[in-house]
């Protein structure tokens, strides 16, 4: 009985280890494009639902303030004890008590402004106005976003071709290495070619771990804008498509027209104009009706009979002196108001300066691409002739290395010019104030 105990113990332990799954196992990621990136970080990062939750915020506070047009109406009851009683003694009459010792009341009370001169219209829309910078601010956490996506991509981008270079490198390297090995056995080379080889070999792969590195911080970067665990892995696509924009997109005009902190600030100066005919109108009359109906005991002849009862009636309040209140906020809202007007300023030129240095590194970048292209050519070319000129002994060793070296140095500088060409259009285009999410 033991034995077949044991028996299904270590069949269930073998079943067990083939078919578990290890706990750091992960699944095989696709490829990401850069719009698949934008669009999951656009939707569902917090900071934008935050945004979104803030403007679901105003619509209520809209609400809040329209509240005002309608009526309140509440119930009220009660109950109290009165002693001494007021009672009147008529000689050959007898006493009359003119209360009850228990009062009852009960009653339902409603109160509807019936016209407040603008109070409440003025409130409603400062609440508006609230919303619609609200939404203003939405585009420009989206636009932020889109910056701090479009940043890490491309250094993606870079980082991975980088590494496939410096792999190809030391494929080249080892080859080579194998090739000296050889030639030193016959004679044909020496231990220095082997060293010098074994060290392009060693600088090659210094190289490549602070790639990976960096690789790796991009991935958690990245990780984080998607909102999944840090050690999930992705390989992003190449994609260097430039796009190009008109010469009126692409004018500072054109940006002062778009750009969202200049229609934050244009929408701040409105808000303290509307926020000062509110507090102007702080201290204007307020006519309102009221009435309650309900039962209630005390009336004659049986004071403890509960009878129906109604009041009506109009009310006006008139503010007479507030202690100067209303003068101190006006004379904030009018200080708000000077300080938004030069917001609006001071964003003007920050939005020139940076479309005018968007424009210059586009210029820059293009120049360069063109450059460090005529530059890979020109490397290929030499280093075609240095394989010719080594087989033939005509140089050393060291001299083909640097021009195998040369080479993938140029496809780097030229893979590096066109992602900052095209990181430079995208950063123009959020700077004349267009959507790249």
């Amino acid at each position: 009985m033991i034995k077949q105990i044991l028996k299904i113990v270590v069949v269930l332990f073998v079943l067990t280890g083939c078919y578990a799954i290890p706990v750091n196992a992960q699944q095989p990621v696709d490829s990401l494009s850069f719009q698949q990136v934008m669009t999951q970080v656009i939707q569902s990062h917090p900071s934008v639902k935050e945004a979104e939750e803030a403007l679901n915020g105003a619509a209520a506070k809209i609400e809040l303030a329209k509240s005002a047009y309608l009526p309140t109406v509440d119930f009220n009851a009660s109950y109290s004890r009165v002693g001494p009683v007021t009672k009147v003694t008529f000689p050959e009459f007898g006493t009359f008590q003119l209360n009850p010792y228990d009062n009852y009341n009960a009653g339902i009370n409603v109160n509807q402004t019936i016209y407040d001169f603008g109070k409440t219209s003025k409130s409603v829309n400062v609440e508006g106005k609230k919303r619609e910078i609200n939404k203003i601010s939405i585009d420009q956490i989206k636009q932020n976003l889109s910056m701090l996506v479009t940043n890490n991509y491309y250094t993606l981008v870079y980082i991975q071709n980088a590494i496939d270079i410096k792999n190809e490198e030391l494929r080249n390297l080892q080859n080579h290495l194998k090739t000296v090995q050889k030639k030193s056995e016959t004679g044909s080379a020496t231990k220095y070619e082997i060293l010098t080889t074994q060290v392009k070999i060693s600088s090659i792969e210094s190289q490549k771990y602070d790639l990976e590195a960096s690789y790796r911080t991009q991935q958690t970067v990245l990780n984080t804008l998607l909102g999944l665990p840090e050690e999930t892995q992705h390989r992003v696509t190449t994609s260097l498509s430039t796009e190009t924009l008109s010469a009126e997109e692409s004018s500072v005009n054109y940006a002062i027209e778009h750009r969202e902190e200049i229609k934050l600030a244009k929408e701040k100066t409105e808000l303290e104009h509307l926020n000062y005919t509110v507090i102007k109108s702080a201290n204007n009359p307020v006519i309102n009706a009221f009435g309650t109906a309900g039962f209630k005991n005390g009336y004659s002849p049986d004071l403890n009979q509960l009878k129906g009862n109604f009041v009506v009636g109009v009310g006006v309040k008139v503010p007479l002196f507030d202690a100067k209140r209303t003068k101190n906020n006006l004379q904030i809202s009018k200080s708000n108001l000077i300080s938004s007007e030069y917001e609006t300023e001071i964003a003007k030129r920050k939005i020139t300066n940076e479309v005018v240095e968007a424009q210059s590194q586009i210029i820059a970048a293009k120049k360069k691409v063109e450059q460090f292209d005529i530059q890979l050519a020109h490397a290929m070319q030499a280093f075609d002739l240095a394989k010719v000129s080594y087989k033939n002994g005509a140089i050393t060793n060291l001299d083909l290395l640097d021009s195998e070296t040369a080479v993938s140095e140029s496809r780097l500088q030229l893979l590096k010019s066109k992602l900052d060409q095209l990181v430079c259009v995208l950063k123009l285009k959020v700077a004349v104030g267009n959507h790249i999410y």
